[in-house]
């Protein structure tokens, strides 16, 4: 399979997994705690990001490197707290879906400001009208799934 092939798996096994950390991690915060149920999810994800980073890689030489680095590349640690944080309160009381479909508009509509402005160092990407017309239906269906 090609890297793409590989990328495009991934990219849809993580949707499967995202919807499932919803419902779980919504759960199990309602059963110990919002923000213990964050804690227990990191410490997990921590040690298990170890454990793979040790069997592949043999060495944490990379972490340190990544330290080392510009300051706002460390952001997306931050990011995974906050989002696992927010499914975690927002999934018992808005619903899976609905937590999902306002993620997933808030995502897009982001990364195309992200991509058509270049941020992070990503290749700038013109905003066309069907981008804008797909991310308005997001968020009209975003709404929609908010209605009970």
């Amino acid at each position: 399979m090609s890297s793409t092939g590989v990328a495009a798996v991934l990219a849809f096994s993580a949707g499967i997994g995202g919807a499932v950390q919803i419902a779980v991690q919504g759960r199990l915060g309602e059963r110990v705690g919002s923000l213990e149920a964050l804690a227990t999810a990191a410490l997990i994800g921590g040690v298990l990001a170890i454990v793979v980073l040790l069997l592949v890689r043999g060495s944490f030489s990379g972490v340190g490197e990544a330290f080392a680095g510009p300051k706002w590349m460390l952001l997306g640690g931050f990011m995974g707290v906050f989002i696992v944080f927010a499914v975690t309160y927002a999934g018992p009381r808005i619903g899976v879906v609905a937590t999902t479909a306002t993620l997933i508009a808030a995502q897009f509509a982001v990364a195309t400001a992200i991509d058509r402005l270049g941020w992070f160092g990503v290749e700038r990407i013109a905003v066309t009208w069907s981008r804008v017309l797909g991310i308005s239906l997001l968020f009209v269906g975003a709404a929609l799934t908010l209605r009970r």
